[in-house]
Order: structure tokens, then C-alpha cells, then sequence
């Protein structure tokens, strides 16, 4: 099966602005694009570059190629059945406007074929609208249109929290 998802914003700031937000993926203090508050943060082994391995929760990639400031391209390593990439490239339309995009383009294989469009499509895309809101928050001071998480996102959520709390229980009673 294969998955051709994509998300832009047009931001009304220099391309130079919104590129800047690309450097910054690392899931640390500084990431302004990632929504790690609301979201599993991002993580790398080294800092942003072509070589540095890392992912959110499950998801996991490894960078393949970086042009600071414009482009960044992530290859899946996990899991398993996720073949293809995810990107994020900052392109101006003129002076003052750019577009802020992620591209995923995957094929999908074995349980893969059940999990992403059950349980990661509704995500992804609730987590990449959250990106793009930090993003146009972080050049223009506001959001025109707040993304808002779907029903069954919410539901969604809502189960992994149930289903996280007895394992976190056990982590801090120092059983796990």
C-alpha cells in the first residue's frame, strides 16, 4: 500500500524565518517546531545532520539529507513494515510569504498495512497540524486557524493514556 501525505502552511514571514525552524527539529528546549508538549518528543543521538539517527515514540529515522535553513529528509528505520521518508522544506512564494511543508511518502508492508491507517494516519496528521501551528506561531505571533484534533484522535489519545498509566505505575514503584 502506498502513503503520499502531505502538509503546508503559507507563513507571512521571509523564507530565511521559517527555515530557521527547520534547524531547530531536535526535540530539546530550543525545537520551536516540534510540538513535543503535546506530542512524543523528538530525539536525536547527535545534533540535526545527515547521520544522526532518532524518532518519536515508535517512530523511528534516520537523517538523510539536510540543507540548513531549507530542507530536511528523514528515512524510516521503524517500524517495522514503514518504508520511504518524511520531510519538512521551507519555500518561498516571494519577500514575505512561505510555504512550510511536510511531505510523507512510505509504502507500508505486513501489520503496517493495519497500523497506519488505524492508528498513526489520524496522528500523523494531528501532529503535523500542531507543527505547522508552532510554526506559523513562532514567525507571525498568532495562528489564523488552530488545527483541532478530530474525535477519534481524541479517542485515540485518550487510550493510550489509559494504557500507559499502569505501565508508568509499575516504572515508578520500580517493578519494570
Amino acid at each position: 500500500m502506498g502513503v503520499y501525505n502531505v502538509h503546508e502552511r503559507l507563513i507571512g514571514a521571509k523564507q530565511s524565518e521559517v527555515g530557521a525552524l527547520i534547524d531547530t527539529l531536535s526535540g530539546g528546549e530550543d525545537d520551536r517546531l516540534w510540538p513535543g508538549h503535546l506530542w512524543e518528543e523528538m530525539e536525536f543521538d547527535r545534533p540535526l545532520g545527515v547521520g544522526a539517527v532518532g524518532g518519536h515514540g515508535p517512530v523511528r529515522y534516520t537523517v538523510v539529507a539536510y540543507v540548513p535553513g531549507t530542507w530536511v529528509r528523514f528515512a524510516f528505520t521503524g517500524p517495522r513494515g514503514f518504508h520511504g521518508f518524511h520531510e519538512y522544506t521551507a519555500l518561498a512564494v516571494d519577500a514575505e510569504r512561505t510555504v512550510l511543508r511536510h511531505t510523507l511518502a512510505m509504502s507500508v508492508s505486513g501489520v503496517s498495512r493495519l497500523t497506519w491507517p488505524l492508528a498513526f494516519r489520524s496522528g500523523h496528521d494531528a501532529v503535523l497540524e500542531d507543527s505547522l501551528d508552532r510554526a506559523e506561531l513562532a514567525c507571525t505571533g498568532t495562528i489564523a486557524r488552530p488545527a483541532r484534533w478530530s474525535p477519534y484522535v481524541r479517542f485515540l489519545r485518550s487510550l493510550e493514556r489509559l494504557l500507559s498509566r499502569p505501565a508508568q505505575a509499575q516504572a515508578q514503584a520500580g517493578r519494570v
